[in-house]
């Protein structure tokens, strides 16, 4: 073999050895644009996660006594709508007129 088939044979294997290495040790370098990006992405999540917290505080705290009160006055505001919604049957006092 001449000395130009033995350097292109080296070449060709050490081009596939940094290949494969390419391959299978991706590090992935983030600059500074995806950087923000990623942290305001991870800043969204944690407000969303409070927020998921409080609405879920709310739909279980129904047995505290201000849930309760707030139950009972929605209670008391449904009522009044019905009966208000109901036609009047004329009593003694209309007929007297």
């Amino acid at each position: 073999m001449g000395g130009w088939v033995l350097i292109a044979i080296v070449a060709i294997v050490v081009w596939g050895v940094l290949q494969f290495n390419k391959q299978h040790n991706r590090h992935v370098e983030i600059d500074s644009e995806d950087r923000d990006a990623l942290l305001e992405a991870q800043r969204e999540r944690d407000e969303l996660r409070e927020r998921v917290q409080v609405l879920e505080r709310i739909v279980t705290d129904e047995n505290t006594p201000d849930a309760k009160k707030t139950q009972q006055l929605a209670h008391e505001i449904e009522n009044l709508r019905l009966s208000e919604s109901k036609p009047r049957t004329k009593t003694t006092e209309d007929m007297s007129e």
